[in-house]
């Protein structure tokens, strides 16, 4: 019986074996996988990602004064510490964005679409807000009511005013 059981032991062994090797052998690395572009701290000025799909892409701490990100896709992108002055957003999809801590003076979003977005600790000051959808954003107090005051339009392709997407009075 001694013999049956150190097969049984070395069957099992090499099993393990070719599993493990079968599953480090199949693995993807992830340097390996496509369209990894990583924007955090970086220096984009006047930089032009107009219709671009940027979706995923991290953007934090990252300096895009006078950016042109019309009509761009930056679904789930992480805009964090960023420094969106006089950007150009107008018809971009920002859905489910971490906005917190950006800077957006001066930018323009209109018809953009910013539902579920995360922006706590933004300044919207001299925003252009027209036809944006904020449905589910969560936004600071101070800000929405900044927004309300001048929030107008309904957004082209949710069909959400910007008023009842921010839950204006």
């Amino acid at each position: 019986m001694g013999s049956n059981s150190l097969r049984q032991g070395i069957k099992v062994l090499v099993i393990a074996i070719l599993a493990v090797l079968w599953m480090l052998l199949s693995a993807t690395p992830a340097i390996a996988l496509e369209d990894t572009v990583n924007y955090t701290n970086a220096s984009l000025n006047d930089v032009d990602f107009s219709g671009e799909d940027l979706s995923g892409k991290s953007f934090i701490a990252a300096e895009m004064r006078n950016a042109n990100l019309k009509g761009a896709n930056l679904t789930n992108a992480m805009l964090t510490k960023g420094i969106l002055l006089d950007a150009d957003l107008e018809g971009a999809n920002l859905t489910g964005v971490l906005a917190d801590r950006v800077f957006w003076v001066g930018a323009n979003l209109t018809n953009a679409i910013l539902e579920d977005v995360t922006a706590t600790r933004t300044s919207f000051d001299s925003v252009t807000i027209t036809g944006a959808d904020f449905t589910n954003a969560i936004l600071d107090r101070y800000e929405i009511k900044q927004l309300c005051a001048r929030a107008d339009g309904v957004n082209p392709v949710t069909g959400v005013s910007t008023r009842d997407s921010l839950g204006c009075p």
